[in-house]
């Protein structure tokens, strides 16, 4: 028999750490296995700016998250209010994922939150990441190192310029810079002037390993002409003789993507923001997530539970989402019961989503109305509903009631009951509300009525009564009629709706509003 724990044993089980983690170079995929798995187990995430929003999808629906972002130029927490926040969190007893993009110990502050962790008596441990300084070179086709134009190279921060020993960098072979894009002219004219040839190659890269990657290149003479007045950050400047290897190892360029350069803001529950952002990414977005839902249970199970207990009175089980699809059949199988308890019902469903999900599970619908919304359902129902009972797994509060009361007109029997809740979440993510001050938001997409509602919500709690004009240079996009309408009334505008109701139709139409938009400004 194995005893109880004993009180240091639990002590220790609940002992906070903090983990100080590289993302790596901006991409999602560049994160370490490890790294994968912190984030899955992580109680508190405290982040940097340049973090792939991909990466907040692997965390557990109960993580707290905390943006620190450092941008030049833009408004940014003290370093020593991170460190009093990384030990209050691992003092708590919380699992602690300091996610600093790059490598923790390349240019990232890492040495000073260590100093404070370990000054409080904190546990932590590095977790290594890519950094910029060598993944943006190898993207762009540039060896750091060669046998006969590199034997080594030098990696430096551009942030204090009078702070380098210029002679001693225009010895080195092969020079990266970190944070320069600002001083690009400066850069190469104390370069110049401290011996290193004006011909020397040199390349610039902006959002190395991203979708929207570009590369420029040039010399240290020409480089400031090249890029002209173009945003160069975040970008990595790479100088040497090993440049001009770019004509033999770099990567065929990928075909330009429709969204690259576009920033677009979702507002997609953050439990299911995953696949539409990896849709708007694949098309070269950079996408900032600002869920306006929170989907959790229903407040009471007891109405639910009910309807199982009696499934076979029901005539036809109607789902009208994912959501419907998961909190409904989990109950059921939580409840004791298999799917075979369905086997008397007939299943309609409500958008190709909601379809997906259902054969996910291993079911298949006995029908789907060919336009992805309620009204459609009831319009094409394949038999007449007169006597007919139908069960409806629904949201808990705030949902349309079209169909229950059409289907009630033409003698069906319906029965609702709450499947799940979805609520306004407390509080605008910190990288939302920056980009939002900062006017930096290309389009807001809105892929339900609700989304909008909250949306409204949150904007007004967080800017007051004159939120409206943080949006007024952003387009909206909405995935629907409906949904379209609550854009209207609330927003005052919508820019463009999907010709298809779904997640693929409404990145379809940004991305042909992104070219139509490219074109207009040539």
């Amino acid at each position: 028999m194995s005893s109880a724990p004993s009180p240091s044993a639990t002590a220790e089980l609940k002992a906070g750490k903090v983990y100080l983690l590289g993302a790596g170079p901006g991409n999602a995929d560049y994160l370490s296995v490890q790294g994968q798995r912190l984030l899955a187990q992580a109680d508190a995430l405290v982040y940097d700016a340049l973090v792939d929003s991909l990466l907040l999808q692997q965390l557990p629906p109960t993580c707290e998250q905390w943006y620190m972002g450092k941008r030049g130029g833009a408004p940014s927490t003290a370093q020593s209010e991170i460190n009093q926040l990384l030990v209050r969190l691992c003092q708590a007893g919380q699992q602690v994922v300091r996610l600093k993009s790059g490598d923790p110990f390349v240019f990232g502050r890492a040495s000073s939150e260590i100093q404070a962790l370990k000054a409080a008596g904190c546990s932590f441990e590095v977790v290594p990441g890519l950094s910029s300084a060598l993944v943006a070179p190898l993207l762009a086709g540039i060896p750091l190192t060669d046998p006969v134009l590199s034997r080594g190279f030098g990696v430096f921060t551009a942030h204090d310029l009078d702070a380098l020993d210029w002679e001693a960098l225009s010895r080195l072979d092969a020079l990266v810079l970190l944070m320069g894009g600002r001083q690009l002219s400066a850069i190469c004219q104390r370069l110049i002037s401290h011996g290193k040839r004006a011909e020397t190659p040199m390349a610039v890269v902006r959002w190395a390993s991203l979708p929207q990657q570009q590369i420029w290149q040039g010399t240290l003479l020409s480089m400031a002409q090249i890029v002209g007045t173009t945003p160069l950050s975040p970008g990595v400047l790479v100088i040497g003789e090993v440049v001009g290897l770019r004509e033999y190892l770099a990567m065929p360029p990928a075909p330009p993507l429709p969204l690259a350069g576009k920033t677009i803001l979702t507002t997609r529950a953050a439990s299911q923001s995953s696949q539409f952002n990896q849709m708007l990414q694949a098309q070269g977005a950079q996408v900032i997530d600002l869920p306006a839902l929170e989907i959790r249970e229903p407040i009471s199970w007891q109405a639910v539970d009910r309807a199982i207990a009696d499934l076979s009175t029901f005539d036809w089980l109607i789902l009208t989402s994912a959501n419907a699809v998961n909190y409904f059949l989990d109950r059921l199988l939580h409840q004791g019961k298999d799917f075979r308890a369905l086997a008397t019902l007939k299943i309609a469903v409500v958008g190709k989503k909601t379809e997906t999900f259902l054969n996910q599970r291993g079911l298949t619908a006995d029908f789907t109305p060919p336009t992805f919304v309620a009204d459609a359902l009831v319009e094409h129902f394949p038999v007449d509903p007169a006597g007919l009972k139908l069960l409806f797994p629904r949201v808990e509060q705030g949902g349309r009631e079209v169909l229950t009361q059409e289907m009630t007109a033409k003698g069906a029997t319906v029965t609702e009951v709450a499947a799940y809740e979805s609520a306004c979440p407390r509080r605008m993510p910190l990288a939302a509300k920056l980009a939002l001050e900062t006017h930096t938001v290309d389009a807001i997409t809105f892929a339900s009525s609700k989304t909008v509602r909250h949306f409204a919500q949150i904007m007004a709690q967080t800017f007051g009564e004159e939120w409206l004009r943080f949006i007024q240079g952003s387009i909206v996009a909405s995935i629907g009629p409906q949904t379209s309408t609550a854009c209207q009334n609330l927003l005052g505008k919508v820019t463009l709706e999907a010709e298809e109701y779904t997640l693929s139709g409404l990145t379809l139409a940004l991305a042909q509003w992104a070219k139509q938009s490219n074109q207009a400004n040539r």
